[in-house]
């Protein structure tokens, strides 16, 4: 069984979470430049074996997309082309930057720690994951 990887798309950043083999614990991976990413992921895959790509999608309150859904849109394009044997789920991220920065707080993270927003990236990509694997 493969693991699953799953993104948290922004025009800098990208928040990158993983599965373990068993598909059981979403947990986070890294945050990448987006620009990087294709060659992060050639790379990722060549150790290890992944099942599926799970991709937040950004929706606004109305349930209608998001500013940033063309970016994901164009992320979504690379990684189809580049990985066309990956599947590619689509989940709804609405709050998870905002959960993302609770958890730090409620997590003990200084002001300086809580400022880093590539480790936000990370944790909503975590629980985009999550999420998935709730829905499961």
């Amino acid at each position: 069984m493969g693991r699953l990887l799953a993104f948290d798309f922004g025009e800098k950043r990208t928040g990158i979470a993983v599965t373990d083999e068993l598909q059981l614990i979403a947990s986070g991976l890294t945050t990448i430049n987006t620009k990087e990413l294709i060659l992060f992921l050639k790379n990722y895959l060549a150790e290890e074996s992944v099942e599926l790509f799970v991709v937040g999608q950004p929706k606004q309150l109305n349930n209608e997309a998001s500013q940033s859904a063309a970016i994901v849109t164009r992320e979504i394009g690379n990684l189809k082309a580049n990985f066309p044997e990956i599947p590619i789920v689509e989940v709804d991220e609405r709050f998870t930057s905002k959960i993302a920065f609770q958890t730090m707080i409620d997590s003990g993270l200084s002001k300086k720690q809580r400022q880093n927003k590539a480790l936000v990236d990370e944790i909503s990509a975590t629980l985009i994951l999550q999420s998935y694997l709730y829905s499961k």
